[in-house]
C-alpha cells in the first residue's frame, strides 16, 4: 500500500459475495487506525457524490452505492461498484445496505431552492441524516464523512469571507434547504461529540461536469449559455472545481477530526465575474445591465406565484433567493488547509469542463 500526504492508494480486496467479504487488515502507515476496505456512498448518482465515488474508486476502494428504483444511474455507468436499492427515509434499507462497509460518505441531499412540500426536504436531509447515523452506528462503522453545505455557516453583508467559527443560528439560515442543511449538521455534530467519528465537510459550490440535474448553479451556467441571462444582481459566490471537492472527501476521511466542521472551497467571485468567465470561455455575451435590488425582488416574488404556485414547476428565481443573494457567499478554507492539506485552486478549469460537458449531452 502506498500513502502520499494528498492521496492514499487502497487495496482491492478478496470479494466472496455482494454483501459478504473476506477481509484483510490494512492499516495506515501512521497507525492510527485501520484503512477501510469497503465504503459506502449516498448520492453517487448525483452531481458531487459521482466524483466523490469515482475519487475512491480510483485509489483502489471497493464501493456500495445507495440507490433508488427510480435513480438516473448515468453517473455510474463505467464506474466498478455495487449498488444496493434504498432510500433515506426507509431506516431498515439502509441498515441491511450498509452491512459490512467499514466507512459511510454521506452525500446524498435534496438540494432545491424551492419544493412544494418542505416537509420533504426535512425528511430527506435531516431525518434522513439522522437515520444514515443509526444505521452507521449499529453497523460498526469505522468512520462517516458527513456532506453539508457552506450555507450553513455566519455570513455577513460586508463581504468579509465566512468561516467555521463565523457566529450562525438556525435564525440565520434563509429558506428550507439552507435550514433543514444546519438542522442536518447539528445531528452530525452531536453524533460526533456522542463517541461515533463523524467528520463534516462544508463544500463551497462545486461546479464541473456531471452535473445531470442540474444543480441550481448549474442552471446558471445553462442559462447563460441558452442566452437566458440578460442581467445580473450584485452577489457573490466560491466556486469550488467539483473533482478537487471529491478529494477533499477522502482527506476528511483521512485527516479530519471528529466533531468538526471543514469548509471546502475555491475562489471568492462576484456573480458578474463569474459570468464574464462563462463568457470568456464560451464566446457569448456576459450581461452588462445590473438589476437593483429591488426589481430583482419583484422578479423572484412574480416567477414564485406564477412558477411554484400555479403552474406547480420549479422557480427560476424565488423571494428567498434573493434574499440569499443580499450577502456574498465568500468564504475561507484556511481551516482545511491547515489540517487536510487541502489546496484552493482557480475554478476556471472546472468552469470549462463544465460549459463543455452541458453543451457535449444537449443541455444548451
Amino acid at each position: 500500500m502506498q500513502s502520499t500526504a494528498a492521496h492514499t492508494i487502497f487495496p482491492r480486496v478478496r470479494s466472496s459475495s455482494p454483501f459478504g467479504r473476506d477481509y484483510d487488515n490494512w492499516q495506515l502507515a501512521t497507525g492510527n487506525w485501520v484503512l477501510f476496505l469497503l465504503a459506502f456512498v449516498t448520492g453517487a448518482t448525483g452531481f458531487l457524490g459521482s466524483h466523490v465515488a469515482r475519487v475512491l474508486s480510483e485509489q483502489g476502494a471497493d464501493l456500495r452505492l445507495l440507490v433508488r428504483p427510480t435513480s438516473n444511474l448515468k453517473n455510474l455507468a463505467d464506474l466498478k461498484a455495487e449498488t444496493a436499492t434504498g432510500d433515506l427515509r426507509d431506516s431498515a434499507s439502509l441498515e441491511k445496505a450498509m452491512a459490512d462497509c467499514e466507512v459511510v460518505f454521506h452525500v446524498a441531499a435534496d438540494y432545491r431552492l424551492w419544493v412544494r412540500d418542505p416537509e420533504e426536504m426535512y425528511r430527506s436531509n435531516v431525518e434522513g441524516t439522522r437515520a444514515i447515523l443509526q444505521a452507521a452506528r449499529k453497523n460498526g462503522v469505522r468512520c462517516v464523512v458527513y456532506t453539508s453545505s457552506v450555507a450553513t455557516m455566519g455570513f455577513t453583508g460586508n463581504g468579509r469571507p465566512a468561516n467555521e467559527d463565523s457566529p450562525v443560528s438556525l435564525a440565520d439560515m434563509i429558506g428550507h434547504y439552507k435550514r433543514s442543511k444546519f438542522m442536518a449538521e447539528q445531528v452530525a455534530l452531536e453524533a460526533g461529540r456522542s463517541g461515533m467519528r463523524v467528520v463534516t465537510v462544508n463544500p463551497t459550490t462545486p461546479v464541473g461536469e456531471q452535473d445531470i440535474k442540474p444543480t441550481p448553479t448549474g442552471r446558471i451556467i445553462v442559462d447563460f449559455l441558452k442566452r437566458k441571462f440578460p442581467a445580473y444582481v450584485e452577489t457573490g459566490l466560491n466556486l469550488v472545481d467539483v473533482r478537487e471537492c471529491a478529494r477533499g472527501h477522502v482527506a476528511a476521511l483521512e485527516k479530519g477530526k471528529s466533531a468538526e466542521r471543514y469548509i471546502l472551497g475555491g475562489e471568492n467571485l462576484t456573480l458578474k465575474q463569474i459570468l464574464d468567465k462563462l463568457g470568456a470561455i464560451s464566446g457569448l455575451p456576459s450581461p452588462k445591465v445590473k438589476l437593483p435590488y429591488f426589481v430583482a425582488y419583484a422578479a423572484g416574488a412574480v416567477d414564485q406565484t406564477i412558477s411554484g404556485r400555479l403552474l406547480g414547476r420549479e422557480p427560476r428565481a424565488t423571494v428567498e433567493t434573493v434574499r440569499m443573494g443580499k450577502k456574498k457567499m465568500w468564504a475561507s478554507s484556511e481551516k482545511a488547509e491547515r489540517e487536510l492539506g487541502w489546496n484552493t485552486i482557480p475554478v476556471e478549469g472546472a468552469l470549462r469542463r463544465s460549459v463543455e460537458w452541458f453543451r457535449t449531452n444537449g443541455y444548451a
